[in-house]
């Protein structure tokens, strides 16, 4: 018997994520995210709000998006064709999946993630990114609003695990290695090790971005001497004053938050 597709577009954000859920509970056993990281993500968290949807559903992947950061990480073709053909012939491979717990309007939440998180600098230029420039001008869009986030006083993020403590001013969790395209800021991260990455930044103003900046481009890789590291199953992120964190690209919430790993809990097509 032919097996059944069901095509839906998006129209406004929170769709990916219950068109996702309803299709696990329609019993289909591949769902496709066609778009950026973002759109990966709430298909990744209607995958969560069905019961047992991690379990019944492998995630497919069509990188539409602005910078594709989970479609580099697992080698799927950034071009569309290619990308389609590799999920009619592509096989299944089970990865970690990373969790956050926070509180929301007064209330315990939790969301999923794929890649990274994020507290800070870029979790605020996240939440300040306009939408129609976001569509009009793709990365660019990112640039003005760092931009922004950049000129206001960056709050104190303290990052504490079972190896640790660090505090900095900008602080990076990664699942895999790459941030922001092809960038290398987690080099030793992997998918399936049960570990989170972390990477925090003392500090964040112009000038420290202006010493970054020359040898990231140029290898692709940060200025060791420059961040601090860590390696755990679970961190724990907190700030004195209001602090922003993101998933994946996409602003969720606010610190205090609990970020965790489920080891290869995720089923994903890959080449």
């Amino acid at each position: 018997m032919a097996q059944q597709s069901v095509f839906k577009a998006t129209t406004a954000p929170g769709d990916a994520r219950r068109f996702a859920a309803e299709a696990v509970a329609g019993k289909f056993d591949v769902i496709v995210a066609a778009g950026g990281d973002g759109t990966v993500n709430e298909v990744l968290n209607g995958l969560g709000d069905a019961p047992d949807g991690f379990a019944h559903t492998r995630l497919g992947v069509l990188p539409l998006g602005t910078v594709n950061v989970f479609a580099r990480e697992l080698k799927i073709p950034l071009r569309l064709e290619r990308a389609w053909e590799m999920l009619r012939r592509g096989r299944e491979t089970k990865i970690d999946l990373g969790r956050v717990d926070f509180v929301n309007e007064g209330a315990p939440a939790h969301r999923f993630f794929m890649q990274l998180a994020g507290a800070g600098l870029d979790a605020r230029a996240v939440e300040l990114v306009s939408w129609r420039l976001k569509k009009n001008a793709g990365p660019v869009a990112y640039v003005v609003a760092g931009l922004q986030a950049l000129a206001e006083q960056q709050p104190q993020i303290t990052v504490k695990s079972s190896g640790g403590t660090i505090t900095g001013e900008l602080a990076l969790l990664g699942n895999g290695k790459f941030y922001g395209g092809p960038f290398e800021i987690f080099p030793g991260a992997k998918l399936v090790d049960g570990q989170l990455d972390a990477c925090v930044f003392p500090q964040i103003n112009l000038l420290s971005l202006l010493r970054l900046v020359p040898g990231f481009l140029s290898r692709r890789r940060l200025t060791e001497k420059r961040v601090r590291r860590l390696r755990a199953e679970q961190f724990e992120l907190t700030s004195d004053v209001a602090a922003a964190f993101e998933l994946d690209g996409e602003w969720v919430g606010n610190l205090p938050a609990t970020f965790s790993v489920q080891r290869q809990r995720l089923r994903v097509i890959v080449p």
